[in-house]
């Protein structure tokens, strides 16, 4: 398990709440692992095993429909946290989408440390107002805006979001930026079709306001 004082995810992480004996008693119930891309950490509709803390990489969330269709409904970045504490069962999937470390806790262990620790509690239940904020702006996203303005606020959201925690895989700054993602992946969390992502990448590049690989 990564020490967590000297963890660079700590203060904007839950454990943030946490002073220097709380830290320590719950790095003894963690333990590090590490994700390559492509690797899934939970299954939809599996028994809830673990919660988590992303360290390092971006991971996906994934809702699938009867017919085997998959759809993207969240982006995991350093920092955010992996799972629904008190709930038996996984409600979506969570796959790596680049190599990842995470901090993975037992969910039983968790919930009997976090009972004793409200500060914990606190701070879970502020990410989950602020997942639920994210969710509302992304219904607008997908409900009223046109393709092209699905794209640009999707890359402009990311890139800031990328950045502001860390894993926007690179140290240059916003304007010279690579997303973890292909357009077959941008078509599935905005609804469209990869050759109408790859028309409206294509005009935004001969705006000048990209770069394309």
């Amino acid at each position: 398990m990564l020490p967590c004082n000297t963890c660079l995810i700590r203060s904007r992480a839950i454990c943030g709440a946490l002073n220097g004996d709380e830290l320590a008693a719950l790095n003894a119930i963690g333990r590090t692992r590490v994700l390559k891309a492509g690797e899934p950490l939970m299954w939809e509709g599996a028994e809830s095993l673990v919660v988590a803390n992303v360290v390092e990489g971006v991971l996906k969330v994934t809702k699938s429909l009867d017919d085997g269709r998959e759809q993207i409904v969240g982006i995991l970045c350093p920092a955010d946290f992996i799972g629904r504490p008190f709930s038996a069962v996984s409600h979506q999937s969570v796959v790596a989408l680049s190599d990842a470390r995470i901090c993975v806790f037992a969910r039983g262990a968790f919930e009997t440390f976090s009972g004793s620790h409200p500060q914990l509690q606190t701070k879970i239940l502020e990410r989950t107002f602020s997942e639920l904020d994210l969710a509302r702006d992304w219904m607008l996203l997908l409900s009223r805006k046109s393709a092209s303005e699905r794209v640009a606020t999707f890359i402009l959201e990311m890139s800031h979001r990328l950045v502001d925690h860390g894993c926007a895989g690179g140290k240059g700054p916003i304007d010279d930026l690579r997303l973890p993602f292909g357009r077959r992946q941008i078509a599935d969390i905005l609804g469209m079709t990869i050759e109408t992502v790859s028309r409206q990448l294509t005009t935004l590049k001969a705006r000048g306001l990209i770069a394309l690989p």
